[in-house]
């Protein structure tokens, strides 16, 4: 996936660069203990910081929110620190994963400390008031996947995890600093009409919090929404176990393929434990896709009036059916459509266009007429072998609601020389 392929191409360039400050910490004999301490420190100094632009600056005076902002900033690399000194200085520990997780609530906790005093002391009221309530939220994202990983329940992703919260803040109020040198910090804008003032400098660190008190709150509901299906799928009585003519035939048809352009050959892995519907009765349905965590599953239909002509503007129509939510039907949103489901067409001739996916265009796609049928079908080559598309799976093993950690992504279609079933895989 593009963001994917982002996120661990900056990851890696990330630790290229501290890679050597990284074994110099463990050649002067720092723990990973030692680094995630370091850590809280600098966090406790963010509270200083704004504590005292609190106590010391004026309203308009906002160098300590940008400090403040640069050492959040700061503190957030310790939290890469700590854990690459484990994994080179070979210092796993499970005490040592504990230890983290409690001083990074504190960190946090210390840090919306003194955001929420520099807020009050100068007459923000609302904007204290969504900091203290992107506190909570910050807090029970945490909570919640501790809570559910204690009941034996995986509960990764959402919104706003630990990295997202450090960068939006620091971000925000280090912009917010340096907007002020130019802006000045007392900057208003009026809009003809309105009574009030539509947006002033602060606005650049309140504004941020704002949205951050939402997102955070909305993970912490949607991991409990997901660990309450976990938890539901879990008490289901188990499954009959498959025979073993049901077991090769699986195997074999996960073996059918092998290499995709060069990418690592297919190899058999047991099946999602989500249960995964096929669609049926939709009328001109191209292909479908599916993912974890849930079974809600994206159609991709022909774009066709009521005459059957096909809409050469867009001519694939895409939309959910949640079967998580009753089957209803529902149109993707915005950000699902230009970032992550959606699809993008290119006229190349009569009836043959060419198909990308928002969030991944590593594989070629193409929407062309077949001979033998005369019908609309989408077709790609995968380990030399053209295949009429039928379905698609991402498997989707935590990360972020923003950059999700894609194991793989398997395409199902038939062979169109052969008609044979095809499964090929690609490893991201």
């Amino acid at each position: 996936m593009n963001l994917m392929t982002l996120r661990n191409g900056l990851q890696a360039g990330i630790y290229k660069i501290i890679n050597p400050f990284v074994r110099l910490l463990i050649k002067i004999g720092f723990t990973p203990n030692a680094v995630t301490l370091t850590g809280l420190l600098l966090n406790i100094g963010v509270a200083v910081v704004f504590i005292a632009g609190g106590e010391e600056g004026h309203r308009g005076d906002l160098r300590y929110v940008g400090w403040g902002g640069a050492l959040i900033l700061f503190a957030g690399l310790f939290d890469m620190l700590d854990g690459q000194v484990a994994r080179l200085g070979n210092m796993k520990s499970e005490y040592g994963a504990l230890f983290d997780s409690v001083l990074d609530r504190y960190s946090e906790l210390f840090t919306f400390l003194g955001i929420c005093y520099y807020l009050v002391a100068h007459h923000y009221f609302f904007s204290s008031l969504f900091a203290f309530i992107a506190l909570i939220g910050s807090m029970m994202v945490s909570y919640t996947r501790a809570r559910a990983e204690g009941l034996g329940i995986e509960c990764k992703g959402g919104l706003m995890q630990r990295p997202e919260r450090v960068v939006l803040l620091g971000v925000s109020a280090l912009a917010c600093g340096l907007a002020s040198a130019y802006l000045g910090g007392n900057y208003k804008l009026y809009v003809p009409g309105v009574p009030f003032h539509v947006f002033e400098t602060m606005s650049i660190f309140t504004f941020p919090i704002t949205v951050l008190a939402v997102l955070s709150n909305i993970t912490a509901v949607s991991r409990l929404l997901d660990a309450k299906k976990s938890l539901h799928l879990k008490m289901q009585p188990a499954r009959p176990v498959p025979t073993a003519a049901k077991v090769a035939a699986g195997t074999l048809l996960l073996l059918l393929g092998g290499w995709v352009g060069g990418l690592q050959p297919l190899r058999a892995a047991p099946l999602p434990s989500t249960d995964f519907p096929t669609p049926a009765g939709i009328a001109n349905q191209l292909f479908y896709l599916q993912r974890d965590p849930n079974s809600n599953t994206v159609i991709y239909q022909l774009n066709v009036d009521g005459n059957g002509a096909l809409d050469e503007d867009e001519p694939v129509h895409v939309f959910w059916i949640r079967y998580a939510e009753q089957g209803q039907r529902k149109e993707l949103n915005f950000i699902q459509r230009k970032f992550a489901y959606g699809i993008s067409t290119k006229k190349l001739g009569p009836d043959k266009y060419e198909l990308k996916f928002a969030a991944y265009d590593k594989v070629r796609f193409y929407l062309m007429k077949s001979s033998a049928d005369k019908a609309f079908h989408v077709y790609t080559t995968l380990a030399s072998k053209q295949i009429v598309l039928d379905r698609v799976f991402l498997r989707i093993d935590g990360g972020t609601f923003w950059v999700p950690n894609v194991k793989y992504i398997e395409f199902r279609g038939r062979n169109t020389t052969t008609r044979e079933p095809v499964v090929e895989r690609v490893n991201v």
